[in-house]
């Protein structure tokens, strides 16, 4: 059978296709993978042995300015003009999409020829490339049980598989938390300015010094942090990129970081405990940090109310509770089968 999965964009659109087309690749499909320049190099090293890549010209149509939004239409109208002609002569049996504007050109080329389309939304509120091509897709995928913002006219089926994860996290799902005060700060790959000045305060402000802080933040502030907890005598390694993120997140008793998709069901899927502060310009985010609280694994907090009073006195509480930590564990935990369920859905 032959697949075309179309991503690009960011890591958090890649990396869960990339888990998908290994295992296609695994049962035996021809899979051939669509992206645009800006994750160009990370598809060609993280595609699974014999798959084909593909380039296509798109961007985000978000920018401020009209004729930047113009110029992005105008890319992503070429390259679906582009891959209906090439769909013309090499007819996948399916296309699986994976969100952002680099899935537009092949959703279109699908609908062009009658191809069965399977698109993945890894948020809680579905974004705008994926409302817009909702108009042309068989199945709709979710990472979360609800997704706000799915068109009510709709045709396409919509059915809860998760959000694929790499092996590493899986294989640390359902860790037991150490119990030994261990807290992760992660802002994702770029750091998180609000912080880094929230929470290195609200640690030292803690009556208790035991807490080992494992931070992550922009190259330019590692220094100053790490000078900031040891003259407070607070143990921490402050890194400007992990490169075991499984392992770290295992390791913690306690997350604070933003809530990305592929954040929140890491956290999901090891079972950890978290206080998520979302983007404030993302309402994705905010629909995912949501979700994660609902289950009771944590909290979501607006910027805005993220002060050091407050994450001072939520972190003595949890610490001093390690029983309430670990009922957080167990509530944010949930099986992460994505991988397979979109698969099977896909080759079915």
């Amino acid at each position: 059978m032959k697949i075309w999965i179309a991503t690009g964009g960011t890591g958090g659109h890649v990396y869960p296709a990339m888990a998908v087309a290994t295992e296609l690749v695994a049962r035996g499909a021809r899979v051939t993978i669509s992206c645009d320049g800006r994750v160009k190099d990370m598809v060609r090293k993280s595609r699974p042995h014999g798959a084909r890549m593909a380039h296509v010209w798109a961007s985000g149509v978000g920018a401020k300015s009209k004729f930047k939004q113009m110029w992005a239409l105008f890319k992503i109208g070429m390259s679906a003009l582009a891959l209906t002609l090439r769909f013309m002569i090499f007819r996948p049996a399916r296309v699986v999409a994976f969100g952002g504007y680099a899935s537009v050109p092949a959703v279109f080329a699908a609908h062009v020829w009658g191809i069965p389309t399977f698109l993945h939304e890894q948020n809680a509120a579905i974004g705008r490339a994926n409302k817009f091509t909702m108009r042309w897709v068989k199945t709709l995928m979710t990472s979360f049980p609800t997704v706000s913002g799915i068109p009510q006219n709709t045709s396409a089926r919509v059915i809860y598989t998760g959000l694929p994860v790499r092996r590493e996290i899986l294989a640390a799902a359902a860790t037991p938390l150490p119990g030994q005060m261990r807290l992760l700060v992660t802002g994702g790959s770029l750091g998180a300015t609000i912080l880094d000045d929230i929470v290195p305060p609200s640690v030292v402000a803690m009556k208790n010094k035991k807490i080992f802080v494992t931070h992550q933040t922009r190259p330019e502030n590692v220094a100053r942090l790490q000078k900031f907890y040891a003259d407070n005598k607070i143990h921490a390694n402050v890194l400007s990129f992990i490169n075991d993120m499984a392992g770290a997140i295992a390791g913690a008793d306690l997350v604070i970081g933003r809530s990305g998709a592929s954040t929140v069901v890491e956290l999901q899927t090891i079972g950890r405990p978290a206080i998520l502060v979302p983007l404030n310009i993302n309402p994705d985010q905010a629909a995912n940090a949501a979700s994660f609280a609902h289950t009771g694994g944590g909290f979501a907090i607006e910027q805005s109310m993220f002060t050091q009073k407050w994450l001072t006195a939520t972190l003595t509480d949890l610490f001093d509770n390690p029983s309430r930590l670990n009922k957080m564990a167990q509530k944010s935990r949930v099986e992460n089968n994505a991988v397979t369920l979109i698969s099977d859905a896909v080759m079915a």
